[in-house]
């Protein structure tokens, strides 16, 4: 049976590291604050919002819901992007996509200020995780990939990990963060050679394509350790990964589930994203005053 991941343990200790620091922030009269900027009333997206309240509640931090129509215009969803901007005691904002058809979604990414950009949607963002900058943040699923591995010492360096899909919330800067630990990285899609094959080779395999069940017994071998980005629904309404759990956990050395692994480990840097950008903000404050 595989050693099984769980994301608790991983909030658990983000939260006793964020603890001290939001306090230093508040003798500073800082609270750390995040706004949610949404349009619509999407299921999903107010599931995720209330997800999001309660563990910053918990954690101390404020949270300041953006709300717009489903059909407001692309000038209104700017100008609520450059009120977060301007706002001193907003520190991240988090903009929910995907957007509306109408809606240009890179133009409305890049209205946002890099320094509140908390889940890498913008350019500099992206830019920081492909180069070692420090604009932004990266990914907050991204991050937590990372963070799994950390807090469970998977070793990285030399090691040969697998990386199946290759978008900008995950795959792409997912690779370049496991780039920096000196890991081997192969980067795979849906267009792959023998992409069973391939992740069979790894020591590690991070799945990330969207697609519910994709992955069976075929593509693993065991000693590996797997990290289930999906969040999927099955032809039966069912929450369920990328990955076959059934299949695969008796399998591989370690795996996370869905849910209850990832996912829940992703709010919680988003939480960190949003504390680091309120002590670059008081540390920038601070230095202006000098």
């Amino acid at each position: 049976m595989a050693e099984q991941l769980r994301g608790k343990l991983v909030v658990e200790r983000i939260a006793a590291d964020l603890a001290p620091r939001i306090e230093a922030l508040g003798r500073a009269d800082v609270v750390p604050t995040l706004a949610i900027v949404r349009m619509g009333e999407r299921p999903d997206d107010l599931s995720y919002e209330r997800t999001a309240k309660k563990r910053a509640e918990s954690l101390g931090i404020a949270v300041r819901s953006v709300v717009l129509d489903e059909f407001a215009p692309q000038e209104a969803l700017e100008a609520a992007l450059h009120e977060v901007n301007h706002d001193p005691s907003v520190h991240g904002c988090l903009l929910f996509r995907p957007l509306p058809a109408f809606i240009d979604d890179a133009r409305a990414c890049e209205v946002l200020d890099p320094r509140k950009d908390i889940d890498g949607i913008t350019l500099a963002s992206l830019a920081a995780v492909f180069t070692d900058g420090h604009a932004g943040f990266p990914p907050s699923t991204a991050a937590a990939c990372i963070e799994m591995l950390e807090h469970y010492g998977v070793p990285l360096e030399g090691r040969r990990v697998v990386v199946v899909g290759r978008s900008l919330v995950v795959g792409k800067p997912v690779s370049m963060m496991l780039l920096r630990r000196n890991a081997s990285v192969t980067i795979c899609h849906s267009r792959s050679n023998d992409l069973a094959g391939i992740c069979r080779a790894a020591d590690v395999v991070i799945c990330a394509t969207g697609r519910a069940r994709a992955f069976g017994a075929d593509f693993f071998s065991p000693g590996q350790t797997v990290l289930d980005v999906g969040i999927n629904f099955d032809t039966h309404g069912n929450l369920c990964g990328d990955v076959d759990f059934d299949q695969v956990e008796p399998i591989v050395g370690a795996i996370t589930p869905v849910p209850g692994g990832i996912g829940t480990v992703t709010t919680s840097m988003t939480m960190a994203h949003t504390v680091a950008a309120a002590e670059r903000a008081l540390a920038a404050r601070d230095g202006e005053g000098r």
